[in-house]
């Protein structure tokens, strides 16, 4: 059962899961006081624990990239700051392309990253099977090569972040429902829970795939939607040493990655639509899944299938996330939407939803970033989308 939950904060964050803890832990270490964080399950339990802990830099747009470098980094230095192990590893991301209209798109968006000094190369199908040795190089045109993106746990992120933020003070409550947010002459007076009230002038949404039912409750309309995505876990006979730390193929979205003993495999599923799916429907998914596997991965046909699963994409119009403050009413923050990338965009989010409460200019320019996007149709920035 949770603790009884304070009566007054300074700002009640909810949504525990990778990106409501990084924001808990920053906003403590800077001093704020009275900092609460609810979650309607346990710490992590939503997306968080359902993703393939994938941190790179290799996107196409300057948001996205400083976003990246940033996670990059933190994670790279988790362990030693929190002294917590995540299982950093930089084995690198490796693009697969089968088209030749995405050459230019993606030469582009190698020039743009390394103007941040990301070190990416364009290689060629030979080098590509090189670094992956279980594809096969038919029909490929060329492929992108990311050494230094890498992977880690996002579970023990999370417990790290947490701890962190409990012994600067910050109160961490899970098996707490919101069920209303009061306002009053256009501003938060109050969050209601379901297990107590607690009076506070400021919210921070990080409610992944359940954001928008938040928003509502203050008249914000968060545009985020869950997707399903579902993933199958597969033991060959051998997996090749130093695999990358995700390989994708792109247009199809087939990936597959080092999971414990096996690999993890899967792809973007463009028939799912948006709804709380929670089912892993290995009759639907498999089919389209092994015809991918058949064309790129033969070899993987006849791995030993050790179970699947499926969660939760949190999924805007556009694939780009949601970070800023609503007009009305006053502080209410938002960092959600993510469209799979939260977990390697959580160290930066942190950091700019603290600047953002303080009151000062975040690291990153977040412009991109802000729901007021929409109010011109929206549009799609990023393609380097799995």
């Amino acid at each position: 059962m949770p603790s009884e939950l304070p009566a007054k904060a300074e700002v009640v964050i909810v949504g525990g899961g990778v990106i409501g803890v990084s924001c808990a832990f920053h906003l403590a270490a800077a001093g704020v006081e009275g900092v609460v964080l609810v979650e309607q399950a346990t710490l992590g339990s939503g997306s968080t624990a359902k993703a393939a802990g994938g941190i790179r830099a290799s996107f196409s747009t300057p948001c996205n990239i400083e976003m990246g470098l940033h996670g990059l980094t933190a994670y790279a230095a988790f362990s030693e700051r929190f002294d917590h192990d995540i299982d950093f590893r930089r084995d690198g991301y490796l693009y697969l392309l089968s088209e030749e209209c995405d050459l230019a798109p993606f030469e582009a968006a190698v020039s743009l990253q390394r103007g941040y000094d990301v070190s990416v190369d364009l290689i060629g199908p030979a080098e590509a099977q090189r670094r992956a040795p279980l594809i096969v190089t038919e029909g490929l045109v060329g492929a992108v090569w990311s050494p230094d993106d890498a992977r880690a746990t996002p579970d023990s992120v999370v417990q790290g972040y947490a701890g962190a933020a409990r012994r600067l003070g910050a109160v961490l409550r899970s098996g707490v429902r919101v069920t209303a947010i009061d306002t009053e002459a256009g501003e938060i007076v109050a969050v209601r829970t379901d297990t107590g009230t607690v009076r506070t002038n400021t919210v921070v949404c990080t409610a992944g795939a359940w954001s928008a039912a938040v928003g509502e409750m203050v008249g914000v309309h968060l545009p985020v939607v869950p997707v399903r995505r579902q993933v199958l876990f597969a033991r060959p006979t051998t997996v090749p040493a130093n695999l990358p730390s995700i390989t994708a193929e792109l247009p199809s979205t087939f990936y597959f990655h080092p999971e414990g003993p096996g690999l993890a495999i899967g792809f973007s599923d463009r028939s799912e639509t948006a709804g709380f799916k929670d089912d892993y429907e290995p009759d639907s998914f498999l089919p389209a899944l092994f015809a991918l596997a058949a064309r790129r991965t033969p070899a993987l046909l006849d791995a030993a299938v050790a179970g699947g699963w499926s969660g939760h994409y949190e999924v805007t119009p556009d694939d780009h996330q949601l970070i800023g403050e609503a007009d009305a009413p006053s502080r209410f923050l938002y960092a959600t939407g993510f469209s799979g990338h939260g977990f390697m965009m959580a160290p930066a989010t942190g950091e700019i939803i603290r600047d953002l409460y303080l009151g000062r200019p975040p690291p990153i320019d977040i412009i991109a970033c802000d729901l007021r996007r929409f109010d011109n149709a929206g549009r799609r920035d990023e393609q380097v989308i799995i």
